[in-house]
């Protein structure tokens, strides 16, 4: 089972190490071509616009498009924006999650902050369902979430930080960034799911 990376700008590089440490093969995309024959993909963070102009440059946004509809696609922080109908302003998305995004809802790189998240869905790889510690870095937040899409996590003042629509995953904060990598085992779940049906 190949997991493909989004390596076009962002922290691509920890994501890829992480998912070989729970020994996925993993493949960085930069062309269209590359999607052929992966089993999943993750859209890192980085720069959300950057990201989509990038991506719209090397003629992506269509191939990723198709996809996310047939593969399990995990976005964090900026990779959720990229993933989301709706960013607030003109930019290229995907269009393939009902969640609407918050761009840098929490303010500048100094106003990053980390907290504690009950994430009842990570039982699924963790019985224990302690606590996941989650990084904010310049992050987004999940303004809204309808149709299929349901709330996986969400800061004690009710604002919604991580959803799931059937194959796909959000989160607006950074689980490559942190030595817990239940939300990486989760999103292989995901995949595994996707891949049998």
């Amino acid at each position: 089972m190949e997991i493909g990376v989004l390596a076009l700008q962002g922290d691509f590089a920890e994501h890829q190490a992480m998912l070989e440490k729970l020994g996925a093969a993993v493949r960085q995309v930069r062309q269209p071509g590359q999607l052929a024959g992966l089993a999943g993909l993750v859209i890192p963070g980085g720069e959300s616009t950057t990201m989509g102009k990038l991506a719209a440059a090397y003629d992506l946004i269509e191939p990723l498009r198709e996809f996310g509809r047939m593969h399990a696609v995990w976005g964090t922080c900026a990779g959720a924006i990229f993933l989301s109908r709706d960013a607030g302003n003109e930019q290229p998305l995907l269009d393939l999650m009902d969640i609407s995004v918050i761009r840098n809802a929490f303010g500048r790189q100094v106003d990053s902050f980390e907290i504690d998240l009950d994430v009842p869905e990570l039982r699924s790889v963790d019985p224990s369902g302690k606590p996941y510690h989650a990084v904010f870095i310049r992050a987004p937040l999940i303004d809204s979430v309808s149709g299929s899409a349901k709330v996986l996590a969400a800061l004690p003042d009710g604002r919604i930080v991580a959803a799931r629509q059937g194959h796909l995953l959000a989160t607006v904060f950074h689980p490559e960034l942190t030595p817990d990598d239940r939300f990486h085992r989760y999103f292989l779940e995901l995949v595994k799911s996707k891949s049998d049906h």
